[in-house]
């Protein structure tokens, strides 16, 4: 069966994360991905968290289905190699520091004059223009800057950021669907290739829902409210007899109802506030110890049954070893196994989404670094001396 991106070509010149990942779930899909990796340093995110047996983990999942190449863009030859690439190429995603690639003799303009159907996509903390455009940056400004640090954590505690890559996640997602977008426009539309300005902090914006509105319309500032929500309630965390955490939502009303059926307490139904999401978020303090009081009376599974029998909504709250045992997360492979050469069968998150006619797969975990340079140059016409001269000079 053929991939749905089998044909395209990508050069991943990115490094930690948002770009990488794009260029990762777009290899998940059958993309031909090349990983450009500068000859000693290589891309960070193979000396990025926990090693085993010398095998960076974060690299086996990032740098899955890419081919590596080691190759200087600062040098004037690097640069003369990627345009010699950049013929036979439909993708560039890069996150270099706006002006870098023009300071290189790379800007946008050169590549378009030597493919003018390549989609170059630019993605970096700001974008490319606007007074804050050439700071560095790094996702976790992102999640600051953004508003969502402000309205994460408990009332009375410290603005929260996330302990892994939020911003980057919803970044390199936007990203692969930018690219996507271009191509349709590029192969259906018979538009030119074009430049994608993803700014790192925008996504963020979006995913923060109608803060923006709600603020520009009503004047106010959304504040951190702990699990709470300030659209319904309840909604929160609650722990049981047995010590376990579980996570209930009541957005649509019928659910809250049946919630307050389930703990007892039909009465709070009848009262006027609780007939919207906001009017129960505002008196999110009764609820909470009316479902509380209820669930921790009760060890985690009979919790569990009870609320699957009235049909109301609860999750428990896992961590990543309850994922693995979780029969749901089984039964749909969510979390996949890869063969890796050195640590053998390795689990990691399988696809970002499933197609029912070209479904996407792992088809070789991060490769060493420059494992691929002499057979990416040979195919751009470099013979063995060629190659061994550019070694010597720190090009490849």
């Amino acid at each position: 069966m053929r991939s749905p991106l089998e044909g395209v070509r990508v050069i991943d010149a990115s490094t930690l994360f948002a770009g990488p990942l794009a260029a990762t779930i777009l290899g998940d899909y059958g993309a031909d991905v090349t990983k450009i990796e500068h000859p000693a340093k290589g891309d960070p995110a193979r000396g990025h968290g926990p090693s085993k047996d010398g095998v960076p983990l974060w690299w086996t999942m990032l740098g899955r289905n890419k081919h590596t190449v080691n190759l200087n863009l600062s040098h004037e030859k690097g640069a003369e190699v990627l345009k010699k690439a950049l013929k036979r190429t439909d993708v560039l995603i890069e996150n270099f520091r706006p002006g870098t690639l023009e300071r290189w003799g790379l800007s946008p303009e050169t590549m378009h004059e030597i493919n003018p159907k390549l989609i170059i996509a630019r993605v970096t903390t700001y974008g490319q223009f606007g007074p804050y455009s050439k700071r560095p940056g790094f996702g976790t400004l992102a999640e600051a800057m953004s508003g969502f640090a402000a309205i994460t954590g408990d009332p009375d505690g410290p603005p929260t950021l996330p302990p892994f890559g939020l911003a980057d996640g919803i970044a390199a997602i936007t990203t692969a669907q930018a690219i996507m977008t271009a191509l349709y426009a590029r192969d259906v539309h018979d538009k030119p290739g074009q430049v994608i300005d993803l700014a790192i902090v925008e996504p963020m914006l979006t995913v923060l829902g109608m803060q923006a509105m709600v603020y520009d319309q009503l004047g106010q500032v959304q504040r951190r409210t702990g699990n709470r929500s300030v659209n319904n309630a309840p909604r929160n965390t609650y722990q049981t007899a047995d010590g376990r955490w579980v996570a209930i939502s009541t957005s649509a009303q019928a659910i809250a109802e049946r919630v307050m059926r389930l703990v007892g307490r039909p009465e709070l139904i009848d009262e006027p506030w609780f007939a919207t999401g906001v009017g129960r978020a505002a008196h999110a303090d009764v609820l909470d110890e009316a479902v509380g009081s209820w669930i921790a009376a009760r060890d985690a599974k009979t919790v569990t049954d009870e609320f699957e029998k009235a049909q109301a909504a609860i999750g428990p709250v896992y961590d990543i070893a309850d994922v693995f045992a979780d029969p749901q997360f089984i039964a749909r492979d969510s979390v996949t196994t890869a063969h890796d050469p050195t640590l053998g069968p390795v689990r990691m998150p399988g696809p970002l989404y499933r197609l029912s006619q070209t479904p996407g797969s792992i088809r070789w975990t991060g490769r060493p670094r420059g494992a691929d340079t002499d057979d990416v140059l040979a195919g751009l016409g470099y013979d063995e001396q060629e190659r061994a001269a550019l070694r010597a000079e720190g090009v490849i």
